[in-house]
């Protein structure tokens, strides 16, 4: 973007920066700042969360709609895995705010859910080992 269009964009945020004000709530705060799709990503993790099914985040615009749906519904936070560290600086400040540490960090920014793909062998992994049968239950001796 040249010096017009930055000086554009950064007008954009500063107005919209003007118009949110304190106890806003998540909604209120994603009608002024947000758009149709933040509000759509909120709705799917909300839905996941209701099921009771393991989250698994990509990047930043990912991650800003998970946060709409964690400020909504805390408990969505013991959801949320962290797929991957995007290379959009905003992401780091996203996963921190949820207190999580990205599986994998490989500087990407593909989009298209890339980097929640490649952390799904970890996860599958994970669960794996966490099922994974005792030495009596195997009938593995230890002698």
């Amino acid at each position: 973007v040249g010096e017009e269009g930055l000086r554009r964009k950064r007008q954009a945020v500063a107005r919209a920066l003007a118009r949110l004000h304190p106890g806003m709530g998540p909604l209120e705060l994603a009608a002024e700042v947000g758009g149709l799709e933040l509000v759509a990503i909120a709705g799917i993790y909300l839905e996941g969360y209701e099921a009771g099914l393991p989250l698994v985040l990509d990047g930043f615009p990912v991650t800003a709609g998970a946060l709409l749906a964690w400020k909504m519904a805390p408990g969505l936070r013991d959801h949320l895995f962290a797929g991957h560290l995007s290379r959009e600086p905003g992401h780091r400040h996203q996963l921190e705010a949820l207190g999580l540490r990205p599986l994998l960090d490989l500087d990407l920014a593909l989009g298209e859910g890339t980097g929640a793909v490649l952390a799904m062998p970890l996860l599958r992994a994970a669960a794996r080992i966490l099922h994974m049968a005792t030495f009596q239950e195997a009938g593995v001796s230890r002698g």
